[in-house]
């Protein structure tokens, strides 16, 4: 028993003589204990004094300690000077430190270390690529001011920024990698023309506002054109007015009276003639500069509501539920589509003139070609009137559509292979559609609820802007010959003419007649 308590004794690293115990524990030299260890007798161990003397030895060498610690702490600056490795307790008492002074006990001699897989960004993990961002574009420094840390193995900057290079060949390359193709993709972003459209300035408010009182509230309807001549023709009620872009003139271009009613009207491609469907189911061409009824075309026995013309054929959808293709030159019929359940409320020749697309109340979106009495295509997607009808000029066979109010979609088709590419949901009622010719992106107006006009990029379908203004459905829609400018009527009766599309730099001839060369 004396022996164990030795040992546990000399496992506190204290000096403690052995002397002190003599009275009490017999403890012969070793020596003396081989030769003679059948003659020395131990004796006994007063257990009571014993226990005394542990407590009081227990007490010495906690104040020892203590002692220590305090030595210890009062030498960390010396013992770095003399490039020993110093490692920081942290207080028992519990009290914080700031990081100045902790970060000050962990500098270590890095020339007495052995080199780690990894070790040299240990101390950058806390540089994000946001930080880096910041530094590259703002100036700012990658270190918080309020952090002014001494260790060698962290990252710290003095009063003299270093230059970018020196600081970005200290982060970890996976990041630098990561960031460098960040800032290239940008400035190729930057430079590429979708972001100079998406960036460009879209004013939400009409340039020009003008009255249109007993502009017909009829979803079925076409009532405005734009010529290529930049005349833009009006129905209102049984007359028509032309109002000219250059001189912001009005003029009263025919009248039916109380015989009939215009119900569409739309411009050959030269701009020098205009068709008008009437109520009663006749196509009435009239010329522009002698303003003078030139032809009627008959054949409808109901109003005619939709009319499409292209370089030869100018067709009229009618209430019949019949498609008629005339020929002006010849004064004659050469055509007609049956295939419409129920009135047809739209009509758009594809920019080669080779397919018609017709819409009708039936929610069906039909592909005609000429020459064939079958259509080519037959959509039926749509859970209403199918009024809004665009050909996009930019891509081959891409047709577009919109639904009426049960429906409120815009749905996207390949005409040549007959199927749906895509589609989106408004949220309201889709009365016209239209594609830019400068840029790739169209407009739509919508009635119920909101009777917004929004412009979209495609094919991302996202919205470019949102243009509201009307008080009552958007129904009807028009563009400039140059493309930037667009011009919506609703049944509050007013005219609101937008900037909506940039203008096209270098302006490239278009082989086909439906998309009439810039004017200026």
């Amino acid at each position: 028993m004396s022996t164990n308590t030795v040992k546990m004794l000399q496992q506190r690293n204290i000096d403690i003589e052995v002397s002190c115990f003599e009275d009490k524990l017999q403890i012969s030299p070793s020596k003396q204990n081989k030769e003679n260890s059948h003659l020395s007798k131990s004796k006994t161990c007063d257990m009571s004094d014993l226990v005394r003397l542990l407590h009081k030895v227990d007490i010495q060498s906690t104040q020892q300690g203590d002692q220590i610690e305090q030595e210890q702490d009062s030498t960390p600056k010396k013992q770095m000077q003399q490039g020993k490795t110093c490692r920081y307790i942290p207080l028992r008492s519990g009290q914080k430190q700031s990081l100045n002074e902790e970060f000050q006990y962990r500098e270590i001699e890095e020339e007495n270390q052995e080199p780690q897989k990894g070790s040299d960004y240990k101390d950058q993990g806390n540089v994000t690529l946001k930080d880096i961002y910041k530094m590259h574009v703002f100036g700012q420094p990658l270190q918080s001011e309020q952090l002014q840390w001494e260790s060698k193995n962290l990252l710290h900057f003095a009063d003299n920024t270093p230059s970018k290079r020196k600081i970005l060949s200290d982060i970890n390359p996976a990041i630098l990698e990561t960031y460098q193709n960040l800032i290239d993709y940008r400035e190729q972003y930057q430079n590429s023309q979708d972001y100079q459209f998406s960036q460009r300035k879209i004013s939400k408010v009409p340039f020009k506002v003008l009255d249109a009182p007993q502009l017909q509230d009829d979803f079925y309807l076409n009532l405005i054109d734009w010529s290529s001549q930049n005349v833009l023709s009006v129905a209102l009620s049984s007359c028509v007015y032309l109002w000219s872009a250059y001189n912001n003139r009005v003029t009263k271009f025919c009248d039916f009276g109380n015989n009939d009613m215009v119900c569409s009207l739309i411009w050959n491609p030269q701009g020098n003639q205009l068709a008008i469907g009437t109520g009663s189911g006749e196509v009435h061409i009239y010329d522009q500069e002698k303003m003078k009824r030139i032809q009627i075309l008959e054949g409808h026995s109901a109003r005619v509501g939709s009319l499409a013309w292209s370089a030869n054929t100018l067709c009229s959808g009618s209430k019949d539920r019949s498609i008629i293709l005339h020929d002006p030159r010849q004064k004659r019929q050469t055509g007609k589509f049956e295939g419409h359940k129920q009135e047809v409320c739209g009509l758009k020749w594809s920019p080669d003139e080779y397919q018609l697309a017709s819409g009708g109340n039936d929610n069906k979106l039909f592909v005609w070609r000429m020459g064939s009495q079958i259509p080519l295509a037959k959509f039926n997607q749509h859970q209403a009137a199918v009024k809004a009808i665009a050909w996009s000029p930019h891509r081959h066979g891409l047709l577009s559509s919109g639904g009426g109010t049960a429906d409120r979609t815009i749905r996207f088709f390949n005409t040549l292979t007959t199927q749906q590419l895509d589609w989106i949901d408004t949220g309201s009622q889709v009365c016209n559609l239209m594609f830019s010719k400068n840029v790739n992106e169209f407009v739509s107006t919508h009635g119920y609820s909101m009777n917004q006009i929004v412009c979209w990029k495609y094919p991302a379908l996202q919205k470019v802007t949102t243009l509201m203004g009307h008080t009552s459905r958007v129904l009807f829609l028009a563009m400039s010959p140059d493309g930037e400018t667009i011009v919506t009527g609703a049944g509050d009766e007013t005219l609101r003419f937008w900037n909506a599309f940039p203008r096209k730099e270098q302006a490239q001839p278009i082989n086909t007649v439906l998309l009439p060369q810039m004017i200026r």
